[in-house]
């Protein structure tokens, strides 16, 4: 899985740091504000792109007495601050830019260079965007996709594939004021759509930040993953009843899981441990990313009895 979020994340990177250099090669030469938007663009999703790796391997340290559950939230982290550059640097220079490109109109020079570039951008981040949409189909399935992304725990995926979005949409805005600065001969028009750009990237910086926030305060695992750990609980023959199981995403393949377990009055406190045991076997061999099980076990018993109220904490 997580060789697979990587390479991803390459492929992007790769894509985004030569995007960026032709873009702002051909705003050079063109003198288009939607272009240099377009670079600034390009150039942030690079930045992100590093910082996303870099939370990868922050996050594979391993727990210490300072962090007895690990690190896996550091890359939650880094998706934050990722999310507050695309808002910062892209979103709020693009606009900048707009402004200035308003204020002080300049007609475009060889527009047919930001067709090109425009084109061979459209390409590379095509590219970029179906392999990560499909990494994440083959992951989570094909339907509800709007609802698992918005329900997705990694960030290496998630992030990629609203930048990527983000990235077509800004191409298709580049291209519109382009064409239509050109067409008009109103240079004002490709301020307005360096503008649309940066409150594109904008938009997407908010919700990112919202999902990243989600995760770093604590959310439960896939309601599906719980309600699977339930079943497993509650169909073992010495379960008697169980409340909901408390989970937290402490990294996009690592779960830390809570369980409140009332045992059968008749099993005594041998029969409860290997009970328990039993629980923790099956749930990590169908979860394997359920990686820290905390059972609190009572066996309660009727009034009068010597163990009566017993509560055993595993």
């Amino acid at each position: 899985m997580e060789g697979k979020s990587k390479i991803i994340i390459y492929v992007a990177l790769c894509a985004n740091v030569g995007i960026a250099i032709i873009k702002f090669i051909a705003a050079s030469f063109t003198g288009s504000s939607s272009m240099l938007s377009e670079g600034i663009h390009s150039a942030v999703d690079s930045t992100n792109q590093l910082l996303l790796l870099l939370g990868i391997y922050k996050s594979k340290k391993l727990p210490d007495d300072t962090h007895p559950f690990g690190y896996g939230q550091e890359l939650y982290f880094w998706t934050l601050i990722v999310s507050v550059l695309i808002f910062g640097i892209g979103g709020g220079m693009s606009i900048y830019e707009g402004i200035i490109h308003i204020s002080h109109p300049e007609p475009l020079n060889e527009p047919t260079w930001n067709y090109i570039v425009l084109a061979c951008a459209a390409l590379f981040e095509g590219i970029s965007f179906v392999i990560s949409i499909r990494t994440f189909i083959d992951r989570r399935g094909k339907q509800n996709f709007w609802r698992n992304l918005h329900n997705s725990k990694d960030p290496t995926l998630f992030v990629i594939i609203y930048e990527d979005g983000a990235a077509l949409t800004g191409l298709f805005v580049a291209f519109c004021g382009v064409f239509l600065t050109n067409y008009f001969q109103l240079p004002v028009i490709d301020g307005i759509a360096s503008i649309l750009i940066g409150l594109l990237l904008a938009i997407v910086a908010v919700i990112l930040i919202i999902e990243s926030r989600n995760l770093l305060i604590g959310e439960s695992a896939y309601k599906e993953k719980v309600q699977g750990i339930y079943e497993i609980v509650i169909s073992d023959d010495d379960v008697y009843k169980l409340r909901k199981p408390l989970t937290m995403q402490m990294g996009p393949g690592e779960v830390l899981l809570a369980l409140d377990v009332n045992f059968k009055t008749e099993i005594n406190n041998e029969k409860i441990m290997l009970a328990v045991q039993r629980l923790e076997e099956n749930i990590m061999a169908k979860y394997p990313d359920v990686k820290q099980i905390f059972i609190e076990a009572k066996n309660l018993r009727k009034k009068g009895d010597k163990e009566s109220n017993n509560e055993n904490k595993i």
